[in-house]
């Protein structure tokens, strides 16, 4: 871990938030399959990034993905 150095003492670095993650790392954050995240992206439910071989899916399309799957509680009785 790289820390920055502070008068007489050490501090950590401020922790950064990716802006893109695996497939792996999309599939435990929304407590999905590899496979599903796979099937969404190919479907074109869930965007991604392509560079080469490497998917990545950006963190602020599984946020979007996460408010539009949510319900409310809406009663429509």
């Amino acid at each position: 871990m790289r820390e920055q150095q502070e008068r007489g003492g050490v501090r950590p670095e401020p922790l950064v938030e990716p802006l893109l993650v695996r497939v792996e790392e999309a599939a435990r954050m929304l407590s999905l399959s590899r496979s599903t995240i796979y099937e969404m992206m190919d479907a074109g439910e869930l965007p991604s990034v392509r560079r080469g071989a490497a998917r990545r899916i950006p963190v602020a399309a599984l946020r979007d993905w996460v408010a539009q799957q949510t319900t409310h509680g809406v009663n429509h009785s």
